[in-house]
């Protein structure tokens, strides 16, 4: 058994950047702003209405899209169990994740954290969202040092193949949130992305500013992989055709 992190007091927001790094066949860099939320799915942030627009969340934006009838935590319950893991009513189930702005979101990873009222780390699912509006979720075997490496099965990128494994890396504490993770293929580093940052109590204080300073974040997030990916097309960086898509995550 793995004891749980020291999560930050929920809901949160955890603001700071993301940065992805491409190493073959050429190279990429970039680094913006960003922030996400730390929330428990079974107590979601309460807004007055006029704040309302700035953070939605709905079962249909993750895993198998509320098919459960109750909502994040039944598709959770049910992916989890088709995997051999017992999602307990007393397990805890922190998300950290995008949320919908004016009606948008766009999401590249989500992460779960199934917490037992024992203060045990049950589970780690990582949910990989692409463009094209699929999305795939991995359980993963987090050890005490929160490293997992897992069997790349999705295909997100036009510039990648699903052959190679992600070398991932969780760190929660009371005032930060980082994860990092690495595709590697025959040996070698082919990218790394990483988003951290300070979690803050989510206020309503803190939304309205957060909101300014990163306006329409998951418009801008669609926005920028669409053009860091026209601008490795521009350096004639080949494309892989993509294999009929699925949302399907729970069998």
């Amino acid at each position: 058994m793995i004891p749980s992190p020291v999560f930050p007091e929920v809901p949160a927001l955890v603001v700071g950047h993301v940065g992805h790094t491409r190493e073959v066949p050429l190279r990429h860099a970039f680094r913006h702003r960003s922030y996400q939320w730390l929330i428990d799915v079974d107590d979601l942030p309460r807004l007055p209405f006029w704040l309302r627009p700035l953070a939605g969340f709905r079962a249909e934006d993750h895993l198998d899209g509320g098919s459960s009838g109750r909502g994040v935590r039944g598709d959770l319950g049910v992916f989890l169990a088709g995997r051999g893991v017992d999602l307990a009513p007393t397990d805890r189930v922190l998300m950290l994740a995008n949320a919908r702005v004016l009606g948008h979101v766009f999401d590249p990873l989500t992460v779960f954290w199934v917490q037992s009222d024992d203060g045990v780390l049950r589970a780690v699912v990582f949910e990989v969202h692409n463009t094209y509006g699929g999305r795939h979720a991995y359980l993963l075997d987090i050890d005490r040092s929160g490293h997992a490496s897992t069997d790349k099965a999705f295909y997100v990128s036009p510039f990648n193949d699903m052959a190679g494994t992600y070398d991932i890396r969780l760190q929660v504490d009371p005032g930060h949130v980082s994860v990092t993770v690495g595709l590697d293929r025959d040996d070698a580093r082919v990218l790394t992305a990483t988003t951290r940052g300070t979690a803050e109590p989510a206020t309503c204080r803190a939304l309205l500013r957060v909101s300014l300073t990163h306006l329409l974040m998951p418009h801008r997030v669609s926005a920028l992989i669409r053009f860091h990916g026209i601008r490795l097309w521009l350096r004639r960086l080949p494309i892989v055709p993509r294999p009929t898509p699925s949302k399907e995550v729970t069998s």
